[in-house]
């Protein structure tokens, strides 16, 4: 028995060991991307800012990569090109204030990138869908939203996970907002939405791994804080890399085939589902360690014997 449970742990992988490298890599990461937002900040889409809306249609199907190239060479860099409708019927949105002379200047660009015909169908002004409300009031409902996680997590575990578990989310957030910011990505309502996500599957991630430990803390009766945690995660490696992967495949094919729309959408999630898989691992393990974490604090409450007052 002795020497089954010793080629178990030599098996096993020591995460615990690296985990002050690790934590000085997510405190330079989160560093980096704080400075990010502050200095370069978000590039909001048309979702945010508004803009101008044009739709063309071509007499012969072109290719979207084309159109686009035709209009960041006419100067109109920040274009969205997509079909609408037909492959014929293309929709372009602009980051730019619409002029009564936009249509026919960007329906000449396309004309003298096209050898066929190109008619302009409509030209028209649209309005921030998000405005600085959300951008305002945004950052308390996350707050709000951090709160309620904590709480849920103090009743169904314990304290110290629910800050280890709130730590993660607000690690995964923002790194993921700090890196479209490094890389100055368009941040429109689908990365927005793609965030949401990346919150719920960094969440789930983190409990499963935290009931795993809370479960290890009550049954080993031998090992210290650092061992048992390190059980515990190997003992969730395998559902951990699986789910990740499985979601990775998945974003990949969005990523390469879902076209423009949901490109932002899909980058937001792999970069979520990668950093989330590493903060279930290090970021809430490494809290619980710093919190100096301990079976007593995971025992049951232990119920007095009601005394007999009956004489």
């Amino acid at each position: 028995m002795s020497t089954t449970t010793m080629t178990n742990e030599e098996r096993s992988f020591n995460f615990m060991a690296l985990r002050k490298v690790m934590a000085g890599v997510s405190i330079a990461v989160l560093l980096a991307s704080i400075l990010s937002l502050f200095i370069n900040q978000l590039q909001f889409g048309l979702d945010f800012t508004g803009g101008a809306l044009i739709e063309v249609e071509y007499s012969q199907e072109k290719p979207l990569d084309e159109i686009r190239q035709t209009l960041v060479g006419a100067g109109y860099e920040s274009a969205i090109v997509q079909t609408f409708g037909s492959p014929t019927d293309i929709m372009v949105r602009l980051q730019e204030d619409h002029t009564p002379t936009l249509g026919d200047d960007v329906l000449a660009a396309l004309r003298s990138g096209s050898t066929g015909d190109v008619e302009l169908l409509r030209s028209e002004f649209v309005g921030a869908q998000v405005g600085d409300e959300l951008r305002e009031q945004g950052g308390l409902g996350m707050l709000l939203a951090l709160a309620i996680v904590m709480l849920y997590v103090a009743m169904r575990f314990q304290f110290k996970f629910s800050v280890g578990a709130v730590v993660a989310l607000a690690h995964d957030v923002l790194i993921v907002l700090g890196l479209f910011s490094i890389l100055k990505l368009d941040f429109d309502l689908t990365v927005l939405a793609a965030l949401l996500a990346v919150i719920g599957y960094s969440l789930n991630d983190t409990i499963v791994v935290s009931d795993r430990i809370r479960e290890n803390f009550r049954k080993l009766r031998k090992g210290s804080s650092e061992e048992i945690i390190n059980v515990s995660l190997n003992q969730t490696l395998g559902r951990t890399l699986v789910t990740s992967l499985t979601t990775l495949l998945v974003l990949l094919a969005l990523f390469f085939f879902g076209g423009e729309m949901i490109h932002g959408f899909a980058t937001a999630l792999m970069i979520g589902v990668l950093v989330g898989t590493y903060s279930s691992i290090y970021v809430a393990a490494n809290v619980l360690l710093a919190m100096n974490v301990t079976r007593e604090d995971l025992l049951p409450p232990v119920k007095e014997e009601e005394e007999d007052d009956r004489p």
